[in-house]
């Protein structure tokens, strides 16, 4: 498999044969007595299952007490899922210390910025920094892998799980240490130091790294540059990690290709994975429907983005759900054929892969109640008649297997630091969320029909013809560059609101608003105008904005007025702004509009790109168009049925909540 960064590694799977589509779970044998294991094979090849990731949280039982193991439970499994044709995605255990080791070594524990321990009793508690824990997991993971390198079953290494999703942020003195040398690498002196974080500020200057510490719980606001470099770090410190296991599994099995799951979805934002993407063999992500009105657009916007970091080959759905979770205030059920939308809107944005957590839904601990492949009502049940289904979906779509991701004529830029740094303290707002913003375009762009890529801001912009870079407050002067290149090459974009604000240090840029792409859109800002919660301002075309708007001043030559205030403080002024500069073209929306304002704005922003829908009209909203390959799928993004008319290939009654996937003859 080719990954993102270009590098050649292993195959995505460490098999032989046909390529296929797989499907499965985590699979926790260890919580059940040993008569189940047997149901649970012939349950899992009833219902189609191919993979399983096994040994996620059993460092406890592989290891019971310091350097002494325990691996014959995981021969048998291992055997007994190959004896079954179920292939194994063989964790390396380390997610969650056992009681052994933080009792006898508390220093491994998460520090909180309030200096509160994070104790034992759930997971994830430790330090990405700790050499202590490391020494310990390694040594784990070593066992592992000497014994399962050779093993039939084996198909894949899953590194830890979900690394970092409790314990990003660790401010703990081993912390500090690490930190201080992240620090030193990237600045070499501490004079740079000073100058980057603007230390003449509040009397902050350093005279050695020594004196520096984590962003911990201050008298007033830390440090803004310091805030967003323990950030960079924090997500260094634990793709440090990841890249240890990794390296010593390369090791001990050069051949077995090394994956972890990412959690692309929703407000997880603390690693960057557009940045650990290149450190894997292949890509992995969890995702999980949140409730809300865009509830399926975040699904479809976090696939996208995940086969995106990618590189636009196959990744891996390691974990979903079947129907409902256990961690959200009201955990709702899934509706028919809500399983089987949510796999195959994956599989159309690139994933070969679709598990769930778990197969075999748990009778006592903390995620009792969360859905599973096989639950609590076992195999007569609607939930299992729908894994079944699904199983032998995938095996049909075993053609789709392999291919790419097709590129969209539109692209949204994701940028990390643009979300850590926006909605940092002492800003114009706190109410400003970059994902949201980001994924209102994305829902509108749905909602008249056209496809879009989420590609992170390394990625390959020049490919798309429009291209939307929604609250890009992080602009270096490299990607300042880069966009007007794009615009002057004959791109369109459109920015937004605090966009072009700072630089890669959290400097203002000078001479006005908005800053790095002043020039590029012709237009100059002296003050921002954050909205009250109450407030709201109205534009001519009938639009409301909400949160923000910009006193506009017109600056530069070919600007056109697209939209303009109705009311507020800005009222006659210019609230959306497009500049043309030869056949390329910059635009400016200067206040949040929502999903529904920005599907009335963006035909007259797509007009100068070209950019139309694939879709009949009548298709337009309702249906989602993903190109994998030399396959379209049909998305269903109604409760509705929907009529397939005018779709070559296709003809009667999508059902609701339905997927139909059309082969493109050539």
């Amino acid at each position: 498999m080719t990954i993102s960064n270009g590098k050649t590694h292993r195959r995505w799977l460490r098999r032989a044969g046909a390529a296929r589509l797989e499907y499965g779970a985590d699979y926790n044998p260890d919580q059940w007595p040993r008569e189940v294991w047997d149901e649970d094979v012939a349950a899992m090849q009833a219902a189609g299952v191919t993979v399983v990731s096994l040994a996620i949280f059993s460092w406890a039982r592989l290891e019971p007490s310091e350097g002494t193991y325990d691996f014959a439970w995981l021969d048998e499994v291992m055997d007994l899922l190959h004896a079954g044709g179920i292939s194994v995605d063989l964790a390396t255990a380390t997610a969650s210390p056992p009681p052994w080791l933080t009792r006898k070594h508390p220093e491994i524990l998460p520090v909180t910025r309030e200096g509160e321990i994070l104790w034992p009793g759930a997971r994830q508690h430790w330090r990405p920094t700790s050499p202590i824990f490391r020494e310990h997991a390694l040594g784990l993971v070593r066992e592992l892998a000497t014994r399962y390198a050779d093993h039939p079953a084996l198909v894949a290494w899953h590194v830890s799980n979900e690394l970092g999703c409790h314990n990003v942020y660790d401010y703990s003195d081993d912390a500090a240490v690490a930190f201080r040398v992240w620090l030193r690498a990237r600045y070499g002196t501490i004079e740079a130091l000073n100058d980057a974080w603007g230390t003449a500020f509040w009397s902050q200057r350093y005279a050695d790294f020594e004196e520096i510490l984590p962003p911990r719980l201050a008298a007033s606001h830390p440090n803004p540059t310091q805030q967003v470099d323990f950030k960079r770090f924090s997500s260094d410190a634990l793709k440090d990690y990841l890249i240890a296991e990794r390296d010593l599994l390369r090791g001990i099995t050069p051949e077995v290709p090394i994956t972890t799951n990412f959690m692309v979805m929703g407000e997880t934002r603390g690693m960057n994975y557009a940045d650990w993407a290149s450190e894997i063999d292949f890509v992995s992500n969890d995702h999980y429907v949140l409730p809300g009105p865009q509830a399926r657009d975040e699904l479809s916007f976090s696939a996208n983005l995940t086969g995106n970091i990618a590189g636009g080959r196959p990744w891996f759905l390691m974990e979903h759900s079947t129907s409902a979770v256990n961690w959200q205030p009201v955990n709702v059920a899934k509706k028919p054929g809500e399983l089987a939308r949510d796999s195959l809107t994956h599989v159309a944005h690139g994933a070969d892969a679709v598990c769930f957590f778990q197969w075999r839904q748990s009778k006592a601990g903390a995620e009792k109640y969360h859905s599973a492949m096989l639950p609590h009502a076992g195999t007569d049940s609607e939930v299992f008649r729908g894994v079944a289904a699904l199983g032998a979906r995938l095996k049909e779509l075993a053609v789709v297997a392999g291919s790419e991701r097709t590129t969209a004529p539109v692209g949204i830029v994701f940028d990390w630091e643009s979300w850590w740094v926006s909605e940092q303290d002492s800003h114009p707002t706190d109410r400003l969320r970059y994902r949201q913003e980001a994924l209102d375009w994305y829902t509108a762009l749905l909602n008249v029909g056209v496809r879009a890529d989420v590609v992170p801001v390394g990625g390959p912009l020049e490919n798309y013809r429009f291209l939307i870079a929604p609250v890009l407050h992080v602009v270096p002067a490299a990607l300042a560059d880069r966009l007007r290149a794009y615009v002057a090459d004959g791109g369109h974009l459109v920015t937004t609101y605090f966009s072009g604000i700072v630089d890669e240090n959290d400097h203002a840029w000078l001479g006005g608003y908005p800053g790095a792409f002043r020039d590029l859109l012709g237009i100059r800002i002296e003050e921002f105008g954050p909205l009250l919660d109450h407030e709201s301002v109205t534009l001519d075309s009938g639009a409301v904005g909400t949160l923000w708007t910009d006193r506009i001043d017109v600056t530069g030559d070919g600007v056109e007025v697209l939209a303009t205030y109705k009311t507020g403080d800005q009222a006659d002024r210019p609230a959306v702004t497009r500049r043309s500069d030869g056949t390329g073209s910059a635009s400016y929306v200067s206040t949040r509009l929502g999903a529904e304002g920005l599907t009335a704005l963006l035909p007259a922003l797509l007009g100068p790109a070209g950019v139309v829908s694939e879709l009949p009209e009548q298709l337009r909203g309702r249906v989602e168009l993903t190109i994998r390959g030399e396959h379209r799928f049909l998305i269903n993004r109604t409760d509705e049925p929907v009529e397939l008319t005018g779709v070559d290939g296709a003809s009667g009654i999508l059902e609701p909540r339905g997927v139909l996937v059309v082969h493109e003859k050539h």
